[in-house]
């Protein structure tokens, strides 16, 4: 948790509580369902949190900016994001049910009012919104594909609407294929953990 505090000295006592909470929030539920494996567990706030929090270094979202979480999982990163973010909407959605009904949980307790949770296929969701956040759900084409028509046209931000995907490894080949502009950016140069060494968002529009 401190590596958060360095990180984002912004935040308020309220939110940086919330963010505490997540801890003993997902042990419990990771006894039930294995949400987060036994040995990650250990880095839990730089692996998970801070990975998700890492795109607030990059991008300032106006008020009412919506987002959907798409393959959210355990609530990755919409949960984090949500918390730093309460004038913003997330719908976070997954088509594994029991993890969903995890996510929905957490919710209520942190009780994030900006938080919708939706469990099936991310293509069925009818509504459009400003962003689209993954966290290495699968590879990039495939991804862009399934939900590029989810992107709203009218553009509240400084920046494009658009996708917002951490990624870990080499993916120039994914992006070559993709008639979209893109920015990668090296997490590394913002958090000097190990974990980030190898880390990018990648922003597409």
């Amino acid at each position: 948790m401190h590596n958060i505090k360095h990180y984002f000295t912004e935040l308020t006592e309220q939110q940086f509580s919330k963010l505490e909470m997540l801890n003993s929030l997902y042990r419990f539920w990771n006894t039930k369902i294995n949400l987060i494996s036994r040995k990650d567990f250990d880095n839990f706030y730089i692996n998970h949190v801070l990975h998700s929090m890492s795109l607030l270094k990059y991008f300032s979202f106006l008020k009412n900016t919506s987002f959907l979480d798409v393959g959210t999982g355990g609530g990755f990163p919409g949960i984090p994001l949500a918390i730093c973010l309460p004038d913003c909407t997330f719908t976070l959605n997954d088509s594994i049910g029991k993890k969903m009904k995890v996510v929905d949980d957490i919710v209520k307790q942190l009780d994030l009012k900006n938080v919708v949770c939706e469990t099936g296929r991310a293509e069925d969701i009818k509504k459009s919104f400003d962003f689209i956040t993954g966290r290495a759900v699968t590879a990039l084409p495939p991804f862009v594909g399934l939900i590029r028509k989810k992107i709203s046209p009218v553009n509240k931000n400084a920046f494009a609407n658009g996708i917002l995907y951490l990624k870990g490894g080499d993916f120039e080949d994914e992006l070559k294929t993709l008639n979209m502009k893109h920015d990668v950016y090296n997490l590394k140069d913002h958090f000097s953990e190990e974990f980030f060494e190898t880390k990018k968002l990648v922003y597409l529009w």
